[in-house]
This record gives C-alpha cells, structure tokens and sequence, in this order.
C-alpha cells in the first residue's frame, strides 16, 4: 500500500495572509485532498522579532473562510505535536536533533563574534556576501567544552561539504544540481537556543509525516541544504513542489503596495472568498481544458500540481473582478441580498425596496463598491445633458424624445398600477399603436427617470421602485429640459 500523502501549511504569524502564502496553503491541501491525505497546519513563530499580535487569529479565520479545513493543527492534536514551534523549541526538540548532527559530525559549535564574522564578507559576481570559514569546525572536544561551561554565546552551524555536488529533485523543476561549494555553514540554532526556519522546517516536516512540501521558487536555491540536512539524519527526503512566482501586471513582484496583495485587501475590496480561491488556484495552475470557475470541491478533484507552470504567474486583477461577477450572477438571491445590503443602504438612503434593485443590480455588478454607481441616481436625479436622449440604433433625439415624454405624460398620469408589468403593458400598448420600434421609447422614458446612460433595469422597472409621483416628476422634469434645449 502506498502511504498517505500529508501536506502542511506552516505560516508564520507576521500579518496579514498575503497571496502567495494563501496559493500555498490552497495547493498543500488540494495535493492532499485530492488523494484523501491529511492537511496539517504549523505555526512558525521562531522569529520572535516578526511576531505580529493576532497575527494567529488571520491565519485560523482565513483558512476557515477559504474552507481550507486542516486535519490536524494547535486545534486538532493529530498525535505529532505541538503544532507550534515555539512549544516544541520548549520542549528541546530542535536543540536534541542538532546535538545529534553534532555527534555525527553534521554540525558543530561556532563561538565567532560579530566582529570575526563581519570580516568574512567576500564580494562574489559583483554582490557582497557572507561565507564562513568552518573556523570552529577544528575547534577539539575539550575547547568546545571549555566554551560551553564558560557560558560564552554560540550558534550551532550544519557542516556542509566544500567539494563535489549535490543534486536534489523537484516535482515541477526536475533534478537540480548546486556546487557545494555554494553551500555556506548555515546556522541550524541561534545564539537564543531558537532553531532557524530552514532547521525548524526539516526537522518537523520529518517527525510530522510530511510527504510533500509546497513552497514559493524563492526556496529552491536553499532546497539542497535541506537535502543534506535529511542525509545527514538518515531520513527519507520529501517531495518538493516549488510554485512559481506571483507578479503584478508589470510583472514585478506581487507587493504590498499594489493594494491587493492579501487575502484580506481582497475581502475588503469586496471579492467573495470562494472567488479569489478560485482565482488563487489557478496563478501557476491550469487545467488541461482550460475551463476557469471551480468550487473548492471541483478543484479537489481536478488539481494535478505536476501541471504547475515554471514561468511568473500574473495576478490579473481585471480577470478577478469578471470571475468575482460571475460568482455573483450565480449566487443564491438571499445570500446576495445579505451582502449587498450594507452597499445598497449607503448608496440609497431614501425608503425604496432595495431588494427589487439588488435583484437588478446582481447580473451587473463585479465587486459589491460596484453598486453605488450603478444606483446612486435613486436618492437623486443626477444633471445630465440632453444630448443622452439621442441615440443613433434606436433612431431617437431630442426632438422625437420631447414628442414621446409628451405624448406618454398623461397615459402615466392616468395610471394607478405602477408595477413594472402594468407599466410594461402600457408603454408597448403605445408602440403598437404609433408603430413604433421599443427603443424608441423606451430609451427617453429611461433617460428621463434616471438621468445616466446605464441603468440595472429598463424603464419600466426603475418607475416601479421610484413610484408614481417620482416618476412623474422627473419624466416633466425630462421634458423641461428637452423644451429648453
């Protein structure tokens, strides 16, 4: 039987969940859903200088709204915890694992201050970088000891090879070969007894179970220290998927500042959570038929991440906002209405049936910010120039506007039911009888009600939210200002 495919999601708790780390987390489940596999969230707080307050509550309320349910985390002990670094650097679990390499001759002490290691820069290809010396690695037993009893401060260094290569294998990238020469001494403990990241990762992803670790390209050139890492404990190495990198439309890194980096700007700006999953998974991932609109259980079924692509993905914000409207064109009518609402209230503050224009607002709305352009012209009839009533395909201008309005005034006037059929049945009544095409009339009682171009509804439907005499009253007003034209 072959095993159990476990992924993980390991954030650090430094702010908001930016998109790429979203991207990752939505593939380690996929991978592991898509095979029946377990999930696992891990919180990375060894960084204790980026250590964001509530940073913690984003990541669980995040992956709760995606509906990236883990199988096991801090919240869920699935028998290989704590799920929290921080708890099992408490524990001694990192500082027990690299005494071993120690003992194996992986690792050793490094007692070098700050001024000995600033005097080992060396300037490669034109970029000043740090390489150490293994100056420590010659250190014998009884100084090392010495030192440690001594109290003098230390970091724990894995013990690299100078010569020769090392090749390591990526699901998406193929077999990749580093000089190991290339490989610095990196430092597995801190000076504070924490475990780097690099160390942290290793160590955890083993004694997790973890088969398969999703993670940005930018790790790719440290992916052979891990490997050495593994070698060095005897352990099985797990299989690597290196997502591509995420650019804006300049293809620059996808940053802060571009405004919709995080999930969280992203709800704000008023995108539907199962959209941007949507949208997410498919930066650096396409199905073999290239259709686009997934549920999350769609996406379970269908994701393959050896269809990853090498190449930058772009984040198309315009492709967004028309996937985010297609969500809404399909979603169910109350759930629409209950977020809908808050913007229909802002933008509408006299006493209409809001539900009749969320119904006509729903098709033609990408984000819910959309709303108020589309109905700010209920509170208010906007000023607008009478040049709106000419159209050229329904063969109207100013003069013909001016005769319909007229023509039409005292018909409404003389009507009681302003419901939209009602009105509807009394406006074709009229086109039948003048021989008229529908525009033709419908498109200067239109303009004359809402003042705009574009509309959510026709005619007949905006005289039924705006009543009677509202109606009326601007359909004078439309003819004022055409008599003055």
């Amino acid at each position: 039987m072959s095993q159990k495919i476990r992924t993980r999601y390991a954030p650090s708790p430094t702010g908001r969940m930016h998109v790429g780390n979203l991207r990752t987390a939505l593939y380690a489940y996929l991978i592991a859903k898509h095979e029946d596999g377990d999930f696992i969230l891990r919180i990375e707080d060894t960084d204790q200088e980026r250590y964001v307050e509530g940073a913690v509550d984003i990541i669980y309320r995040t992956l709760k709204d995606t509906g990236l349910v883990h199988d096991e985390g801090p919240d869920k002990d699935g028998g290989v915890g704590p799920y929290v670094q921080s708890d099992r650097q408490k524990q001694g679990i990192y500082m027990q694992y690299a005494k071993q390499l120690v003992e194996k001759g992986e690792a050793y002490y490094c007692f070098c201050d700050k001024e000995r290691l600033a005097s080992l820069t060396q300037t490669v290809a034109g970029k000043e970088i740090n390489v150490y010396d293994k100056h420590c690695l010659h250190l014998s037993r009884e100084e090392v000891e010495a030192n440690l009893a001594a109290g003098k401060p230390y970091v724990i260094r894995q013990n690299n090879p100078t010569e020769g290569t090392t090749t390591f294998h990526d699901d998406i990238y193929g077999d990749i070969t580093v000089d190991n020469a290339e490989l610095d001494d990196m430092i597995l403990i801190k000076s504070d007894g924490y475990p780097t990241y690099n160390f942290a990762n290793v160590v955890d992803d083993h004694l997790m179970g973890i088969t398969h670790v999703v993670r940005g390209n930018e790790y790719l050139s440290s992916s052979p220290k891990y490997n050495r890492l593994y070698d060095a404990f005897g352990w099985e190495v797990p299989e690597y998927v290196h997502c591509p990198l995420i650019t804006d439309e300049n293809h620059q890194k996808l940053s802060k500042r571009s405004g919709h980096s995080s999930y969280e700007d992203l709800i704000e700006q008023g995108f539907l959570s199962e959209a941007v999953v949507n949208f997410v998974a498919l930066l650096g991932w396409s199905p073999e038929d290239n259709e686009e609109i997934f549920s999350l259980e769609e996406l379970v079924k269908r994701f393959d991440y050896r269809h990853l692509s090498k190449s930058p993905a772009v984040f198309d914000y315009t492709k967004l906002k028309w996937m985010n409207g297609e969500y809404l064109k399909a979603m169910d009518f109350d759930r629409f209405y209950e977020m809908a609402e808050p913007y229909l209230k802002e933008a509408v503050k006299k006493d209409y049936d809001l539900k009749k224009i969320a119904a006509m607002v729903k098709t033609r709305i990408e984000i819910f910010p959309d709303i108020k352009e589309h109905v700010d012209f209920f509170d208010a009839l906007p000023d607008y120039d009478v040049a709106m009533y000419t159209h050229k395909k329904m063969k109207t201008n100013s003069e013909t506007s001016l005769a319909v309005l007229k023509d039409l005034l005292p018909r409404l006037e003389a009507q009681e039911d302003y419901t939209n059929d009602a009105l509807y049945a009394t406006l074709s009544a009229y086109v039948e009888e003048k021989g008229y095409k529908n525009g033709y009339v419908m498109w200067p009682v239109r303009t004359a009600v809402s003042g705009k171009q574009m509309t959510p509804g026709g005619a007949t439907e905006l005289m039924e939210v705006l009543g009677k005499e509202e109606s009326l009253t601007r359909i004078k007003k439309g003819i004022e200002k055409l008599e003055q034209a």
